[in-house]
């Protein structure tokens, strides 16, 4: 077996919450943490979003359309590499789990190009083990003014670290000369995950 496929359990056993893909990446990066730490350096946590907030990203299970994307604010992943192949984790897609890093950004991603500049994504790519040090969020982004819930938020505690309760924002901007991890284009995304294979 693949040892790409064996780093995390099956899409149906992860711990996953609707709308919560920054925190459903977290508790895949935590799994190969404690079930695969030598392999934790092989993997990506990936935000995507716009100084826009707002951009397409097809195959979702969000989409009442298979044919049609669904307009994000941001949407996090997770990429597994090994000396042959990329593979990406996204817990939201209708394509296979885990799906092909050549698929996924052929299928989900597509062309950047022929979108509108106002669309087009951008990626913030950090490493597993970064992520799991420095993210963390008191979930205030999930509540309407008035204090109640837009969305169930997950039903294990927040995510802290030492230095912060809430710094979400950090990641999901893509201001490159703020946050952690690296900002890149589309092409440049891409590049990072295929130029070895």
């Amino acid at each position: 077996m693949n040892e790409a496929v064996v780093i995390l359990p099956d899409r149906a056993t992860c711990s996953y919450t609707a709308n919560c893909c920054e925190e459903n990446t977290w508790k895949l990066c935590e799994h190969v943490k404690e079930n695969n730490p030598d392999l934790l350096e092989k993997c990506f946590c990936v935000f995507i979003s716009n100084d826009n907030k707002q951009f397409p990203l097809w195959k979702q299970k969000a989409s009442h359309d298979p044919d049609e994307p669904v307009a994000w604010d941001y949407h996090v992943i997770f990429v597994y590499t090994d000396a042959s192949s990329a593979n990406v984790y996204d817990l939201d897609t209708t394509l296979t789990f885990p799906c092909d890093f050549k698929t996924y950004s052929s299928e989900a991603i597509g062309n950047d190009h022929s979108l509108k500049q106002p669309y087009r994504r951008k990626f913030r790519v950090i490493a597993a083990k970064e992520y799991l040090r420095t993210f963390a969020s008191d979930r205030s982004h999930m509540r309407r003014s008035d204090g109640t819930w837009r969305v169930q938020p997950p039903q294990f505690p927040c995510i802290q670290t030492e230095m912060s309760t809430n710094n979400i924002q950090d990641f999901i901007s893509m201001d490159a000369s703020k946050g952690f991890g690296t900002v890149m284009d589309c092409t440049a995304f891409i590049d990072f995950f295929t130029r070895h294979y």
